[in-house]
C-alpha cells in the first residue's frame, strides 16, 4: 500500500511539474508560408510587421522584445506578425531554437513579399494602424529606441 501512495505522489509531483512548466515556457510561433499572409485579415488591430532573416544581428534582439510587446498590450486590439526570408527553412528553425517566439512567422523564401514592401535593409518593420495603413517604418532595430517604437503603437491603439 505504502509502495502505491508513494508512485501516486510521485505521478501527481510530475503532473505538477509538467502544469508549472507549461505555465512559464513561452508559446512557440506558428510559422506559415507565405501562400497564407493575409495582413487585411488583421484589419481592426494595430500590427507591428517584422522582416527578418537568420544571419540579422540586431535580429535577436528584437525578438525577446516583440515577445514582450504580445503581453503589453490587449490581443484583441495588437499583434506582431513576422515574415522571414530564409531560403532555408533549416537556417529560420536553428535561429528560433535560440531566439523563441511566441508571435506569427510566415516563411517568405522567395522574397516576393519583402520586395512588395520595398525592403531596403534588415530587419525592417512597419507599424500598420487599425485601418490597414502603414504609419511608420523603421529600418534596423536599435533597443535604445523600443520606448519610442512603444510610444508609437500606444498612439495609435
Amino acid at each position: 500500500m505504502q509502495l502505491l501512495a508513494g508512485y501516486a505522489e510521485t505521478n501527481m509531483m510530475k503532473n505538477y511539474l509538467f502544469l508549472l512548466l507549461l505555465v512559464v515556457t513561452p508559446l512557440q510561433a506558428d510559422i506559415y508560408d507565405i501562400s497564407k499572409f493575409d495582413l487585411a485579415s488583421h484589419k481592426g488591430k494595430v500590427v507591428y510587421l517584422d522582416f527578418w532573416a537568420s544571419w540579422c544581428k540586431p535580429c535577436r534582439e528584437s525578438f525577446p522584445w516583440m515577445n514582450g510587446l504580445l503581453k503589453k498590450y490587449p490581443a484583441d486590439k495588437f499583434t506582431v506578425i513576422t515574415i522571414n526570408l530564409d531560403a532555408e527553412a533549416g537556417e529560420m528553425q536553428r535561429f528560433l531554437g535560440k531566439f523563441p517566439a511566441s508571435f506569427d512567422i510566415y516563411q517568405d523564401a522567395s522574397g516576393a513579399i519583402a520586395e512588395k514592401f520595398q525592403l531596403e535593409a534588415m530587419p525592417t518593420s512597419y507599424l500598420i494602424d487599425s485601418s490597414g495603413k502603414v504609419v511608420r517604418k523603421h529600418i534596423g532595430f536599435y533597443a535604445s529606441k523600443t520606448g519610442e517604437y512603444e510610444r508609437e503603437i500606444e498612439e495609435l491603439l
